[in-house]
């Protein structure tokens, strides 16, 4: 094993580590005494990796980026319908914070309390991106299908972000209790029931 590749593994102990500690500890606030204790290494360890706590954060906010658009970017090349499209983002990121509890507190921003502001913000940017991803789509479904929102698109993609964000905040709220695929088919109706409509048709409306 080179010397790359064992530094690579050790990283990513310690991000798989942090993630399984912000799962197993909700509510509490992690310290790198602790995470160094799981990791079965000493602190100083940890920083020759990472040169601080906001580090390691920001590891596992890349993997939730790369994780969630690498799968979106395949969504769009291979779902040609404007609705479906939605419909399969909305699953995917509900699915992905439901399968992670831990990284679905970061995605919620509840363990990022007190910590510096630039990881708040980045996180905050995530869901943007996806709104602005939303908006794209609904854009595009005019063009493409012959659709429109029955609202604007920058209301209708703001509902979806929101609603995303809304489930996973529930299920961090709730100790990851309440799951947030349930429900999804009953929901996604509502959602999905009156968000598009030919053109004609909406402007009969």
């Amino acid at each position: 094993m080179t010397q790359a590749t064992s530094q690579l593994s050790r990283r990513e102990q310690i991000l798989q580590a942090l993630a399984l500690m912000l799962e197993e500890d909700s509510g509490k606030r992690i310290t790198t005494a602790a995470l160094a204790r799981q990791v079965g290494v000493s602190e100083a360890a940890l920083y020759r990796h990472f040169p601080s706590k906001a580090r390691m954060f920001e590891g596992l906010i890349e993997f939730i980026e790369a994780s969630l658009f690498e799968r979106i970017r395949r969504i769009l090349d291979d779902v040609p319908s404007a609705l479906e499209r939605c419909e399969t983002i909305l699953q995917l990121v509900l699915a992905f914070a439901e399968k992670n509890p831990g990284l679905s507190r970061l995605m919620d921003g509840d363990v990022l309390t007190g910590e510096t502001a630039r990881l708040r913000l980045r996180m905050s940017q995530l869901f943007e991106r996806l709104e602005t991803q939303f908006k794209q789509i609904l854009r595009e479904a005019e063009l493409r299908e012959g659709l429109r929102c029955q609202v604007s698109v920058s209301a209708a993609a703001n509902l979806l972000s929101a609603f995303v964000e809304g489930r996973i905040s529930q299920y961090v709220r709730s100790d990851f209790r309440h799951r947030p695929t349930a429900h999804w088919e009953d929901q996604w109706q509502l959602l999905g029931g009156r968000l598009l409509r030919p053109v004609a048709q909406t402007h009969a409306v």
